[in-house]
């Protein structure tokens, strides 16, 4: 007898229709003080899926009443050419956040790339001083969006306070991994992270109370692999077949967790929130 999916439902779309209503907000305090907040997403190439990601930036600011601007340049550009355009938009002061959409083509280095994005208007946190703000644990200028999101999904959750919880997070990736177990640190859980090197990651999983899975796999984290009563944040986003899956087999572990992410409608509505969260914020310094 299979039992029924008794977790709590970690309803993104809900949390981030709750967030985009303040937002719109502070936008409009902005505007009406003659600071209108405003956006630029630097692309390189023509990439479709970041294409349509930047389109979803462009619905989501307008709603919020942000103005983003898409900029592209060729997939051949050189890294002094990226690197310039950055400095400048640093320099102009009517834009307050400017996001490099990655990935960047094969012949881009991120790491040298990311120092150009000027440090107040990087509303991902890409820049390595950024990140290291965020290392230190305390009033980091932003947080990028994903791990953002991450946390405040769990603040929504009946995990929170984490403070003393055994929290697991499966991947260590700049972007996602390792900036979601800093942010556990600063909010007094204790951390395991496991990555592709872990022996044995079912023994790391079953101990969590709070699981955070950002390893890129479909379907790793099965229900033999958690406690009862776990809270579950997948931020995994992989097309299977067409289907958007993530790293947790939903349907199984749902019927063991306290609470859960579904995928499609977890992590996903709440990243391009906490992106414009971290350009009202910047606005609001300026």
């Amino acid at each position: 007898m299979q039992l029924e999916i008794t977790a709590t439902l970690l309803d993104g779309r809900a949390l981030a229709r709750e967030l985009t209503a303040d937002l719109t907000r502070r936008a409009e305090s902005l505007r009406e003080a003659g600071n209108a907040p405003r956006l630029v997403v630097e692309m390189v190439g023509e990439d479709e899926s970041s294409l349509a990601y930047a389109r979803s930036l462009l619905k989501l600011g307008a709603k919020i009443g942000i103005e983003v601007d898409l900029e592209q340049m060729s997939a051949d550009a050189a890294e002094e050419r990226v690197q310039r355009r950055l400095q400048v938009l640093g320099e102009d002061p009517s834009i307050h956040g400017v996001l490099l959409h990655q990935p960047l083509p094969r012949h881009l280095r991120i790491e040298r790339i990311a120092p150009s994005i000027p440090e107040r208007k990087d509303v991902d946190a890409t820049n390595p001083a950024n990140q290291g703000r965020l290392a230190y644990g305390h009033d980091p200028l932003f947080v990028p969006a994903t791990p953002q999101a991450v946390m405040l999904l769990l603040e929504a959750s009946p995990a929170w306070p984490v403070r003393g919880k055994r929290a697991v997070v499966v991947g260590r990736s700049v972007v996602v991994g390792l900036p979601v177990s800093l942010l556990l640190l600063a909010a007094d859980a204790t951390v395991t992270t496991c990555h592709i090197a872990t022996t044995d990651l079912a023994r790391h999983t079953r101990e969590a109370e709070v699981l955070v899975v950002a390893a890129g796999v479909p379907g790793l984290i099965t229900a033999q692999m958690v406690s009862p009563g776990v809270t579950v944040v997948d931020v995994g986003t992989t097309v299977v077949n067409g289907v958007l899956k993530g790293d947790v087999a939903y349907e199984e572990v749902a019927r063991v967790a306290g609470a859960i992410t579904p995928v499609p409608g977890g992590v996903g509505p709440v990243t391009n929130v906490a992106l414009m969260r971290n350009v009202i914020a910047a606005a609001e310094r300026s």
